[in-house]
């Protein structure tokens, strides 16, 4: 683990290549059940193509300068829908649909039995990572409240008793990581906030059921949505739930700030845990200049202590051109040591 102030890392995702995946269908939904139509290789060659995109990721973050590097996600559809829909008792091939609040249907998963973990389903991904980079590596999981909110439960009592048999499958997956190398395991809770008033019931007992026993620093995710699917004009200026994630296990809270440009001021209800700032707005397809970055790290700087504050981008940097990704990591790397030689 880096031992300087101000440390870089990514959200999880680095674009996957045309060859590997139709990035214009990739674009249109983020998948709750498989989309095998994605990839463009036969499946007697993904995987090896797979294995090969990874390093490029890995690379370009290395030389970018990010000091907690992670594998991409190149082998995801979605963050969520491999892990969810490779758990025992959960079917995908015959899906139900969901329809939001905003009329959109969407085809999920259905719970027909109890949930648990058949074998290892990302440890390949771990330990390709761990042998590819001497970096600190990073593997993010989706998290159990938001699974049992992209699934339909036909199977247990209640949405509560659903998300800690996905906590339990958690566990045991991120245990394994664990073992293989991970030396920051990140769950991907989104859906805390979509759902603030179900999360308050039994989220932080989910998360923290999820990272029972595990010793590296553990980090919980939330965002507004993807840039590349939601407008920053559209997303709130706080979150509506958050202080709530000072009670989880959880070493680090990760938030998107930069597209939304949230009030930092809500930090002080976190004042235990160290943040993961989002600084690159994801929104803007312009790389932005390293100075401008800076100004959003001495910004967080008012809130946090430096000593408490992780460096990243807001989530979804899969959507974006590689090169705009690769530039954009650059200039917050660049920008991280400038701020970093100023205070010390």
């Amino acid at each position: 683990m880096p031992k300087h102030l101000l440390p870089t890392t990514v959200v999880g995702s680095y674009p996957q290549p045309e060859w590997l995946v139709d990035r214009a269908m990739l674009s249109k939904v983020v998948p709750r059940t498989r989309m095998h139509a994605m990839w463009r290789l036969p499946a007697e060659h993904l995987e090896e193509a797979q294995d090969d995109a990874t390093i490029v990721a890995i690379r370009d973050m290395e030389r970018a300068g990010i000091d907690i590097v992670t594998d991409g996600e190149i082998r995801r559809e979605s963050y969520s829908n491999r892990f969810a829909t490779a758990l025992e008792g959960v079917n995908d091939e015959n899906p139900a649909i969901i329809t939001s609040r905003s009329g959109h249907q969407t085809p999920v998963p259905r719970v027909v039995g109890p949930v648990k973990r058949r074998g290892p389903i990302e440890l390949h991904d771990m330990e390709f990572l761990r042998q590819n980079t001497d970096r600190a590596a990073k593997i993010t999981l989706p998290g159990p409240f938001t699974m049992s909110q992209q699934a339909k439960n036909e199977y247990y009592k209640d949405d509560e008793e659903l998300a800690m048999a996905f906590a339990e499958a958690v566990n045991a997956e991120a245990l394994d990581l664990q073992q293989a190398g991970a030396d920051v395991i990140q769950l991907d809770e989104p859906w805390v906030r979509n759902n603030p008033d179900l999360a308050r019931r039994y989220a932080v007992k989910a998360i923290n059921r999820a990272l029972q026993g595990i010793t590296v620093p553990t980090v919980v995710h939330l965002c507004f949505g993807y840039a590349a699917v939601v407008p920053g004009s559209t997303k709130p200026a706080g979150y509506s739930f958050l202080a709530e994630l000072a009670d989880t296990k959880a070493e680090q809270i990760s938030i998107e700030a930069a597209q939304p440009k949230l009030d930092l001021g809500v930090l002080k209800d976190l004042s235990s845990k160290k943040i993961m700032l989002g600084v690159l707005d994801l929104g803007n397809p312009e790389i932005e200049p390293a100075e401008v970055v800076a100004g959003r790290i001495r910004n967080g700087l008012k809130h946090v202590a430096a000593d408490r504050l992780v460096v990243a981008p807001d989530c979804g940097m899969k959507y974006l051109p590689r090169h705009v990704a690769f530039g954009k990591l650059k200039a917050m790397c660049d920008a991280a040591a400038i701020v970093r030689k100023q205070i010390s």
